[in-house]
């Protein structure tokens, strides 16, 4: 299959995989996040158009973001698999496999990246949101309000030092924010799924924002944040658990 091929498949991909989730689906699994046995991990297609999250996160940034980082991502880590036993291998089996694992760090922060980017993406809608619902309901028992929630995230968000992300999770339908750095994940904590997560590198704020990270980070909880996923991502954790 050449290179054409494979981005036109990972794009067709990508959009059903989107399609499924903003229906509800309770699975953020399979082809989502799907390595190719036969021809490696390939990006998925972003679930709107470059510009949709403008002016929140403009086309220029989304181009470089999604097209150079996220697209080098899977290009190191298709070059790093070759020949080695987790060629093939699911996305999140080739992270879990991975972490924690000093001579596989490599292979880690790239597959990481991969996931936890296209989680990021699909954290965002061009029409923001507000939560709902039995996710709302966990909300309100976790924090005290959605309010408190968002204050919560937003902590999460700028105490992280330098790279990370801030990450919305549940666990035994309980629902926290976190934070991790680099490329650390909560997909690789037992029982924990990860539900929203927020990108707080420098890349995918500094072009439309510079330093002002609080600023980026506001306006993506007031305005960006898909709800909708954050929503199935919890039915699944609430099912996990029947």
């Amino acid at each position: 299959m050449s290179k054409q091929a494979r981005l036109a498949a990972g794009a067709r991909l990508g959009r059903r995989s989107f399609m499924t989730l903003a229906a509800g689906a309770v699975a953020v699994r399979g082809s989502l996040f799907a390595a190719e046995a036969a021809e490696g991990v390939v990006l998925p297609a972003l679930p709107y158009a470059q510009d949709a999250l403008a002016p929140v996160v403009t086309a220029q940034t989304v181009s470089f973001h999604y097209g150079k980082h996220h697209q080098g991502y899977v290009n190191t880590l298709n070059k790093l698999l070759a020949g080695t036993a987790l060629a093939g291998k699911p996305l999140e089996e080739i992270v879990r496999a991975t972490a924690g694992q000093a001579g596989q760090a490599a292979l880690f922060n790239n597959a990481a990246q991969i996931w936890n980017h296209t989680f990021y993406w699909n954290s965002l809608s061009p029409a923001g949101g507000t939560p709902s619902g039995a996710l709302a309901e966990a909300l309100v028992r976790g924090f005290g309000s959605v309010d408190a929630c968002k204050a919560a995230l937003t902590e999460a968000a700028l105490t992280q030092f330098g790279s990370g992300w801030a990450w919305l999770v549940a666990e035994k339908g309980q629902v926290r924010a976190v934070k991790t750095p680099n490329a650390e994940t909560p997909l690789t904590q037992p029982g924990v799924i990860p539900l929203l997560t927020i990108d707080v590198w420098e890349h995918a704020y500094y072009l439309d924002w510079q330093n002002r990270r609080a600023d980026y980070v506001k306006a993506v909880i007031d305005q960006r944040l898909n709800w909708a996923f954050a929503a199935a991502n919890f039915a699944r954790s609430v099912a996990g658990q029947a």
